[in-house]
């Protein structure tokens, strides 16, 4: 709610605009069944035909002020909550960009994503409906009892006993209400969840005929979200009866009142039946505007716990920035991730200097991306210390130390946009020339004119239209682009045929040649040609050296040899 408070202040003339227009318009309703009874009483009553249009046209007039304040105020609340759900959704995602991979892995994609999308949305609505209906429903209300004092005060034991008893059943409501919309909202996040993971594994789903198992977690998901609704709206669905019961119940009182020897003057009688109306329709807004709220009051902490996150990486107090040359040193590193059991990487100690290709090698979870990650800080190290031109990477500039590396993933993460539009994502400014030597380095360019608009053919969201090693040499071609002093390359030519990745090799060594290389790959031909090859397993470094000396003192690495080329080595 805080969160809320804060966001209406920056607006608060806007709010409070809106909330004068729809004080305008309750007045006008409020001042309807007046005029009624006025016209029946006085005008009706007396035969007085002048008197009759008067206060008609003042009806009219009435009401015609009432639609002009229902209007503004409709634009006003609809632009101050749409403007405070855009600024919310911006914080979110700038405070997400300064999130470090751990906060962003403790708090789970998927999870950000519905806070940025639902949650804001909740918060928008309940603002939006703070100007339209909370504040309305007391004005109406409070403004409803008076009117019905003004016109029948023998009805004052009666309002008294009536409010009484809504408010005690608005009470109750809320009581049980809250942690029922509570449990519902976080079975919503379920449901998003699942449905998430589904969409964005389809092609596995269905190469694996996974369907029916898909089918299960959803239903399961589905089954427990209407449990919920259920279960909330059951509550509502009690509470809201009684409430209107208890306001009918007055209506009829006051109409066996007014029958009762003719007490109350009938045009009274209309109006005050009126407005226990009105405040039926005021109590009912209450107890639904109530419910909006928790669920806004949860979507609002869920949205703070994001705001408040602090970045697991500290940026030092006064971060040093250089000019990166490219000398690497991993002294006594180890690393672990948060909540495992065991260090990833383990007592690394590597020296790589400016302009070397460094081979890293080994079986599937042995450290070899968690390793690379720690360079362009993505992770900041558990133990020991990494130096890059021998300054401790924590004590760089993020923003200047990043500028001067380039990571090319083995999933090939392409955006949806012009194939030369993804290409300068390395560099924005980069001209034509620039471009094309930078595909044709990553051997992309044959391909990319083989499209029938050649750099400016589009891409579908993730490049779904290009094949795997069209990908990965996009990619590849948009690192190199940026001409970095540090290129990363996590197995990046794994959906290469043997022979395009030979080429592909062949134009990154050409192109890298001022470049220092880290190269991850589970080939040996991928990294034998590298001044020298880190061999890696559970986490540690088991052997460091060129090809030749590998094959002579390192048994891993004579085992991946021969388990993917197999005889002897012939060079």
């Amino acid at each position: 709610m805080k969160l809320m408070i804060q966001r209406v202040r920056s607006h608060l003339w806007m709010f409070l605009t809106a909330i004068f227009f729809l004080s305008v318009e309750s007045g006008a309703d409020l001042l309807q069944p007046m005029m009624m009874s006025w016209i029946v009483d006085r005008g009706v009553k007396q035969e007085d035909v002048q008197l009759i249009l008067k206060y008609g046209v003042w009806m009219l007039g009435i009401a015609f002020l009432g639609a002009i304040g229902a209007v503004m105020r409709n634009i006003y609340a609809s632009k101050t909550s749409q403007l405070i759900g855009m600024e919310i959704r911006s914080d979110l995602y700038r405070k997400i960009q300064t999130l470090s991979f751990e906060n962003i892995d403790r708090l789970q994609p998927a999870s950000l994503i519905t806070r940025i999308t639902n949650d804001v949305t909740q918060m928008q609505n309940f603002i939006n409906g703070c100007m339209r209906i909370m504040v309305k429903a007391p004005i109406t209300c409070v403004g409803a009892i008076l009117m019905i004092i003004i016109q029948t005060p023998q009805l004052i034991p009666v309002m008294v006993v009536i409010l009484a008893i809504a408010a005690c059943l608005i009470a109750g409501n809320m009581k049980l209400g809250y942690p029922r919309f509570q449990r519902l909202q976080k079975k919503l996040d379920r449901i998003n969840d699942v449905s998430r993971e589904f969409l964005s594994s389809i092609r596995v789903v269905k190469a694996f005929g996974g369907e029916d198992q898909e089918q299960e977690k959803f239903d399961s998901a589905a089954d427990d979200l209407a449990a919920a609704g259920m279960s909330a709206t059951r509550v509502m669905a009690v509470f809201g009866p009684l409430i209107n019961l208890t306001v009918n119940l007055g209506i009829v009182f006051l109409l066996l009142l007014s029958g009762y020897k003719g007490t109350i003057p009938i045009g009274k009688v209309m109006a005050s039946v009126n407005y226990m109306t009105q405040v039926l329709f005021a109590l009912g807004m209450v107890s639904n505007i109530l419910n909006m709220a928790v669920r806004a009051t949860a979507s609002a902490d869920r949205i703070q716990e994001v705001l408040e996150e602090e970045p697991a990486q500290k940026s030092a107090a006064d971060p040093l920035v250089k000019e990166i040359v490219g000398d690497i040193c991993f002294k006594d590193v180890s690393f672990t991730y948060a909540g495992a059991g065991r260090p990833s990487v383990m007592d690394m100690n590597l020296e790589i200097h400016a302009g070397e290709t460094i081979g890293i090698i080994g079986a599937t979870g042995s450290g070899k991306t968690t390793l690379i990650n720690l360079v362009p800080r993505f992770y900041d190290v558990s133990a020991g210390e990494l130096l890059i031109d021998g300054v401790n990477v924590n004590l760089m500039e993020e923003h200047a130390l990043r500028e001067a590396i380039a990571v090319v993933p083995q999933k090939a993460l392409l955006f949806s946009g012009t194939i030369g539009y993804n290409l300068r994502w390395g560099k924005e400014d980069a001209s034509e020339e620039e471009v094309k030597r930078a595909a044709e380095a990553a051997c992309a360019e044959e391909f990319i004119q083989r499209q029938e608009k050649g750099y400016d053919t589009l891409l579908g969201q993730g490049g779904v239209n290009l094949s795997g090693g069209q990908k990965q040499r996009l990619s590849l071609a948009r690192a190199l682009l940026r001409h970095p002093k540090i290129l990363i390359l996590d197995d990046c030519t794994s959906a290469l045929d043997a022979y395009t990745e030979a080429k592909v090799l062949k134009g990154l060594r050409e192109h890298s040649k001022d470049m220092t290389v880290l190269l991850i790959s589970q080939r040996i031909s991928t990294v034998r040609r590298a001044d020298h090859i880190l061999c890696m397993e559970n986490g540690r470094a088991v052997g460091y050296g060129s090809h030749e000396e590998l094959m002579e003192n390192c048994r891993l690495y004579q085992d991946i040899f021969r388990s993917q080329i197999g005889g002897e080595d012939n060079g």
